[in-house]
C-alpha cells in the first residue's frame, strides 16, 4: 500500500489550504490522426472524466464550436508559420483575433492565447517574429476588451535552456536572453501572464536511465535527490526541471513570474530502443503527476507555486511522423477507452494507487517492417540515414520538423551561412537532420523511418561540400 497518500490527506485537512487551492489537470487535444471522434464526443468524453481544461494546437472551428457551453477552459494556438504575419501586420492579428477568439468567448471559455509552440527549436527560423507577434495579438485582444480575460504567452522547450542540472544552475542559453527571453518575461510581467513551458522527463530518463532511477523519474516513492547549489532535495525529476526554469528566471530577476506547463506527457509504447517508453510507466508517470499537482501546489524552491499542467496527449495520435512513442502519449484511443486507468480528479484519488515498483527499463518493442533490399554496411562497418525523395514534401518537411525540434538532432550546420545549407533543398536539409537523428541514436533500428520518409544506405551521401557525421 502506498503510505504516502493518506498522509498526504492528513496534511491536507489540517492545512489552511483546500484541495481546490492546489494546482490544476488539464489536456492537450491534438488531432495528427484519422481515427479521432467527432469534437461534440470529445467534450463529453472530456466532462465525463471530470477533465476542465483543454489546450489545442490551433484554432479549428468545429473544436471551438463543440466546447461552447461546456464550462471547459481552453487555450488556442496561432501556430509558428503564422508568426510572421501576425508580426508584421497588425490587421492580421485583429483579423485573427476576431475570427478564432472574439466569435466564441465567452460561450466557449478561451483563457489564454499560445503564440506559436517551442518556437526556438523551429527549423522555418520564426524566432525574431514572436515577440513582435505576441504583442500584435495582445493589441488585438485590447481592441475586443479581451485582454483582461484572455492572457498570452508562448510555450518553450526546455531545451531553450543553457543548463539544467542541478537546478539551482539553471539557465537560459546566452544567445536568446537578450535578443527574445528578457522581452518575452517583460511582455509577460507587464500583462499578468505565465510563463509556458512543456517539460518531458521521458527524454532526460531516455538518454541517461543509467544515471537517473526510474522511481525518480516516475514520482514513486524514493529517496530523493539533493541539490548541490541550495541544498534542496527532490523527490522528481519533475519538479526539478520545473525549478531550473525558475532559477533561470531568478537569474534574471523575473522572481515574480508563475510557470504553467503547457506539455508533459509519458509514452506507452516505442521503439526497442526507446528507453522506458512501456505502459506500465507511463501510468505511473501520468497517475503519479496528478496525484502531485491535485494535493500539493508548489516545488522546492517555489512551495507557493501552485501549478497547472496539461498532460500530452488526449489520444494517441496514429498520423504523428517519427518514433513509434510519438503516437502512443495518449491517455485514450481513439474508440475513448482509456490506455491505462488513472483518475483525473481529486475524487479518484481517493481510490487509486500506482501499479508497482517493477523497475521496468525496456520499450514496449514495436517490430518495423524491414527496409526492401536490405542494407550492406560499408567497410568501415557505417551506415547513414538519408531522405526519400519520393515521399513527398509533407513527409520530408514533417520529418525535418520532428527530428530537427523534439528529435534532438543537431541542425546547425543546414542554417543559412553554415556548411551544409548549401544546397537549400528541402531534401538536402532532410537528409542531414534524419542522419544526425540517426546517428545520435546509435543506428538503432526504427530510427532512420519518419514516417517512410527516409532510409538506411551504407556509402556517404554527398550533398555538395557537405560531410554528414557517422556518429557523436
Amino acid at each position: 500500500m502506498d503510505l504516502l497518500t493518506p498522509l498526504i490527506f492528513l496534511l491536507l485537512l489540517l492545512s489552511p489550504f483546500s484541495l481546490s487551492d492546489a494546482g490544476s489537470i488539464g489536456v492537450n487535444y491534438g488531432r495528427i490522426s484519422d481515427e479521432l471522434p467527432s469534437a461534440f464526443k470529445v467534450v463529453q468524453l472530456l466532462k465525463s472524466q471530470g477533465i476542465t481544461r483543454v489546450k489545442i494546437f490551433d484554432a479549428d472551428p468545429s473544436v471551438l464550436k463543440a466546447l461552447s457551453g461546456s464550462g471547459i477552459k481552453v487555450t488556442v494556438d496561432l501556430p509558428n508559420e503564422l508568426l510572421f504575419s501576425a508580426a508584421k501586420r497588425t490587421s492580421f492579428a485583429v483579423s485573427w483575433v476576431k475570427r478564432n477568439v472574439a466569435a466564441y468567448h465567452p460561450s466557449t471559455q478561451i483563457e489564454s492565447i499560445a503564440v506559436g509552440n517551442e518556437v526556438f527549436v523551429d527549423t522555418h527560423n520564426t524566432t525574431s517574429f514572436l515577440i513582435p507577434a505576441m504583442r500584435n495579438i495582445h493589441k488585438a485582444l485590447m481592441s475586443f476588451n479581451l485582454h483582461s480575460d484572455i492572457k498570452i504567452s508562448s510555450p518553450l522547450a526546455l531545451s531553450a535552456l543553457q543548463n539544467s542540472y542541478p537546478s539551482s544552475s539553471g539557465s537560459f542559453r546566452p544567445e536568446l536572453v537578450d535578443s527574445v527571453i528578457k522581452p518575452m518575461l517583460d511582455f509577460l510581467r507587464e500583462t499578468g501572464s505565465r510563463l509556458m513551458i512543456n517539460v518531458y522527463p521521458f527524454f532526460a530518463y531516455e538518454g541517461n536511465s543509467d544515471v537517473i532511477p526510474l522511481d525518480y523519474a516516475l514520482l514513486r516513492e524514493n529517496p530523493g535527490m539533493v541539490d548541490s547549489g541550495n541544498g534542496l532535495r527532490y523527490f522528481n525529476l519533475f519538479d526539478a526541471q520545473i525549478d531550473a526554469v525558475f532559477a533561470a528566471m531568478s537569474a534574471l530577476k523575473y522572481d515574480d513570474i508563475e510557470i504553467i506547463v503547457t506539455e508533459t506527457g509519458w509514452p506507452s509504447k516505442g521503439d526497442e530502443n526507446e528507453v522506458g517508453a512501456t505502459l506500465a510507466n507511463a501510468a505511473s508517470y501520468n497517475g503519479n503527476l496528478i496525484r502531485r499537482i491535485l494535493t500539493r501546489g508548489g516545488t522546492p524552491l517555489r512551495p507557493k507555486a501552485d501549478l497547472t499542467v496539461y498532460l500530452f496527449a488526449l489520444f494517441n495520435e496514429n498520423k504523428k511522423l517519427g518514433p513509434t512513442s510519438e503516437r502512443n502519449y495518449g491517455l485514450f484511443f481513439p474508440d475513448e477507452k482509456k490506455v491505462y486507468d488513472i483518475p483525473f480528479t481529486t475524487e479518484g484519488l481517493k481510490h487509486y494507487r500506482d501499479g508497482g515498483h517493477t523497475p521496468v527499463t525496456g520499450g514496449d518493442q514495436v517490430t518495423k517492417p524491414p527496409m526492401s533490399g536490405g542494407v550492406s554496411k560499408s567497410l568501415n562497418g557505417y551506415t547513414w540515414c538519408v531522405a526519400n525523395g519520393d515521399a513527398g514534401e509533407e513527409r520530408l518537411q514533417g520529418g525535418l520538423d520532428y527530428a530537427c525540434g523534439e528529435g534532438g538532432a543537431d541542425c546547425r550546420p543546414i542554417q543559412p551561412g553554415a556548411n551544409c545549407y548549401s544546397p537549400d533543398t528541402l531534401e538536402a536539409h532532410a537528409s542531414f537532420a534524419f542522419n544526425s537523428y540517426y546517428q545520435k541514436k546509435g543506428r538503432a533500428g526504427g530510427s532512420c523511418y519518419f514516417g517512410g520518409a527516409a532510409y538506411v544506405v551504407s556509402q556517404p551521401p554527398k550533398y555538395g561540400r557537405c560531410e554528414f557525421p557517422t556518429g557523436y
